[in-house]
């Protein structure tokens, strides 16, 4: 055996005594630190050591909490090309001006880096933003095989700089290839990724790589309700969208009204062209069918030859197609051609000027089913590359674009109109949105993703279901002959919030004080945590609701006939808008929220100061021919009776309306014959139908005799109702309605055909018909469009 010098075995008993040496030099060291492994701590009982304890603990987590309130969100965006950027750009500018929050990190690839594609990497640094990385991603070719090629080159260049930028949240839009590359390689690298604008639809091979990017991502900041929809079909978790709009109508909403905008437009187009008499065309290859997007380009650039008007013809993207898309623009000379100007890039802001003012915009691209919308500019879209999309009346389709006299006929039909303003993709709100949800991303949760599968029981309806019935809101407008009311209406049927005024006599200022209401009502909606999706207006008188415009009014609202309300209203808002009849609104009100609801047929009659009401005919509204159908109050049921308002004579109008009421009460009164034991002397000037109404419920005979008339002529105007539409439910609406309803009910089992005399007669529960009609309007129609 080999031994070290200056070493010996040790013995048994010189073992033992160092081990406890040992022990006891840690006991000496643990009563210094008040930590032993085995051992008690001298000199402390076990109450001082859990208290102890309990108190580093809690010193612990205090730095950590402090660390991570103090800690910033690194937030990289990367931009691909110029679309992409107009989106992107407002969020960029969000995250900067909240330096306390948030440190931005810029990312630049693709097509921003290439001379033919305009170098648009220069317009990011005009804006002051420092780019962290330039990636030369692109392999030229325009083909098929180029566009995979690029992606794998993405993919090998793209892992240095996540690493290097170690971003907490990579923010990635659209539906690009270079996207897909993005969300990759993030996803591989366990980078949280905010997808914007996913669950959308467009029908071509985008389609496909947005819905991938989606399930990569873990957050979504998506543009419309119905994409929304898309995501949580597509199992996505609902906590983590974000029902923001589209991030360039805040930028868009805010900027489209410059007062330099004829400078820009003449810049681009030269100093003859005048507002609304030239074209923007903007079209982009469809690279899962070349062959016809190539196809329909040239026939698109003959027909813009032939229409012979100023056009702004952009050139394509960089999809596979390009190239030849290219060639056939300049074999048909558009370059050179005194009515053309080809360009490869405009600046968005400029851009938004020149598509604002055009007389029209033609092509595939998402700009013209999308921002266009915000201007009413209208619209020709070729083909099948936005297929799916949500759109505005704005947009004209020619799906199959295969002559050149289609696409010169649409140019025809549409140049030069002006439509509605339209917010389906946004109201200029997303930014804020997109920074408050940020702030809520907490990165201490697990990285790793979960679906939310779909229940087997079809009528498990999750959560969100509830949110968004309580957030998507309509404003809702009733210009009544005394009053202007506007209201803030949710999903529910609960008025938010309400405004009321005086409504004006003149034109200028009933409109001037609309809009100021409307206008104030939108801004408070934000705070309220309210998504206007439109606007609906309820008034007396003869509507086209085609149109939105007013007709004939009601005496009892001066200088407001053949009056086009929804232009005004829209432009100033940047809202579809909705006008209709006040009683056809009212039966509105009812099918959504009222005893309509889930009746196929049925008949609402308004009883107030006038006669009014709407029919529902197989869950439809009847308008008429000329949109004078429901005017139930102008019915005759008498051929001498008293004069109506309408120059006829024997109207349910003329008996029972408040107005009639109140001219038999005055009748009564300046005869004597009112007043009755426990009513107050009244001034002539005071009497109203209420007043007969109490008199009749006192005793008084004469004021008996008079409801009693009006209540027959109101039955016997409904029973003719119900022989002519034959309803399963009549609904009184209206001040007068609960008086009302026991005369009708007795008429109908006296006067109606027996197969109508089990029609029930109800009293309407619903406090604002009015407003709750008008708004039914929007909501009906925004959260139920189909394409």
């Amino acid at each position: 055996m080999i031994r070290r010098e200056g070493k010996r075995p040790k013995k048994g008993g010189e073992k033992d005594r160092e081990r406890g040496n040992s022990e006891r030099e840690r006991e000496r060291s643990g009563s210094r630190s008040g930590l032993t492994m085995h051992s008690r701590p001298t000199g402390r009982n076990p109450h001082e050591l859990y208290y102890l304890r309990m108190q580093r603990t809690r010193e612990k987590t205090d730095k950590m909490e402090e660390s991570k309130a103090t800690r910033k969100l690194r937030v990289c965006v990367a931009t691909c090309n110029r679309a992409d950027y107009s989106k992107l750009a407002p969020i960029m500018f969000g995250i900067k001006a909240n330096p306390d929050e948030f440190e931005l990190e810029v990312v630049v690839l693709g097509s921003h880096l290439i001379d033919d594609y305009g170098n648009t990497f220069r317009m990011i640094e005009q804006d002051d933003f420092d780019i962290g990385s330039k990636l030369h991603t692109i392999v030229r070719g325009e083909d098929e095989a180029a566009m995979v090629e690029s992606v794998g080159l993405a993919l090998v260049k793209l892992p240095d700089v996540l690493h290097r930028l170690r971003p907490d949240v990579l923010v990635v839009h659209g539906d690009r290839f270079d996207a897909l590359a993005l969300a990759t390689a993030a996803a591989l690298m366990n980078i949280r990724i905010l997808h914007l604008e996913g669950g959308e639809v467009s029908g071509t091979i985008d389609d496909s790589i947005r819905h991938a990017i989606s399930k990569l991502a873990h957050y979504h900041a998506c543009c419309t309700r119905t994409a929304e929809q898309h995501l949580i079909a597509m199992c996505e978790d609902h906590t983590r969208i974000l029902l923001a709009g589209c991030p360039s109508y805040d930028k868009l909403l805010a900027a489209h009204h410059r007062d330099d905008y004829m400078d820009i437009i003449r810049n681009w187009l030269g100093d003859n062209v005048k507002e609304h008499d030239y074209i923007v065309a903007l079209q982009h290859p469809v690279t899962t069918d070349i062959k016809n997007s190539i196809k329909i380009y040239e026939l698109m650039l003959d027909a813009l030859i032939s229409f012979n008007k100023k056009t702004l013809v952009l050139f394509p993207n960089i999809d596979a197609g390009s190239k030849e898309m290219v060639r056939v623009m300049r074999k048909k000379g558009v370059e050179q051609h005194p009515n053309f100007r080809a360009v490869k890039h405009v600046p968005f802001e400029q851009f938004i000027q020149l598509v604002c003012h055009a007389g029209a915009m033609i092509g595939n691209s998402s700009c013209g089913v999308r921002e266009a919308g915000a201007f009413g500019t209208p619209v020709i879209n070729l083909g099948s590359r936005q297929t799916g999309r949500e759109t505005g009346e704005n947009v004209l389709h020619v799906r199959d674009a295969d002559t050149q006299n289609k696409i010169y006929h649409a140019l025809e039909l549409q140049f030069g109109k002006r439509y509605p303003c339209s917010k389906i993709y946004g109201d200029g709100n997303a930014v804020p949105r997109i920074m408050k949800f940020l702030q809520t991303i907490d990165l201490d949760e697990p990285l790793q993703k979960t679906f939310c599968f779909p229940p087997v029981k079809e009528w498990d309806i999750s959560q969100d279901i509830d949110h968004i019935l309580e957030t998507q809101s309509a404003l809702a407008v009733d210009l009544g002959g005394t009053n202007l009311r506007v209201a803030i209406v949710s999903m529910r049927g609960k008025i938010v919030k309400k405004y009321t005024q005086a409504n004006p006599k003149t034109y200028e200022a009933r409109i001037e004080l609309i809009l100021k209401m409307c206008a104030e009502a939108v801004f408070d909606a934000v705070h309220l945590n309210c998504r206007i999706l439109g606007v609906g207006v309820s008034t007396g008188g003869r509507v086209n609701p085609q149109e939105g415009v007013i007709l004939h009014s009601t005496k009892l609202i001066q200088e407001w006939s053949s009056i086009d309300i929804r232009t005004p209203i829209s432009d100033a808002l940047h809202l579809p808008v909705w006008v209709d009849n006040d009683g056809n609104c009212a039966a509105l009100a009812e099918k959504k929220f009222g005893h309509g609801k889930g009746v196929e047929n049925f008949v609402t009659i308004i009883t107030g100061t006038g006669i009014g009401g709407g029919i529902i005919q197989h869950n439809e509204l009847i308008h008429g021919s000329t949109f004078c159908a429901a005017e139930l109050g102008h019915i005759m049921v008498s051929l001498d009776g008293p004069e109506c308002m309408c120059g006829s004579h024997g109207c349910i109008e003329a008996y029972a309306s408040g107005m009639a009421l109140q001219k038999e009460a005055k009748r009564l009164h300046d005869e004597e014959l009112l007043e009755v034991e426990g009513m107050v002397d009244l001034k002539a000037e005071s009497v109203s139908a209420i007043h007969l109404i109490n008199a009749a419920r006192l005793g008084n005979r004469k004021a008996e005799a008079v409801l009693r008339t009006a209540g027959m002529a109101l039955g016997v105007g409904i029973v003719n109702i119900l022989h002519m539409v034959n309803p399963s439910l009549v609904i009184l609406s209206g001040v007068l309605a609960a008086h009302y309803q026991a005369p009708v009910q007795q008429v109908i089992g006296q006067r109606a055909l027996t197969s109508a005399q089990h029609i029930q007669v109800l009293t309407s529960d619903l406090e604002e018909p009015a407003l709750l009609g008008a708004a039914s309007m929007v909501l009906d129609y925004t959260t139920r469009r189909i394409y």
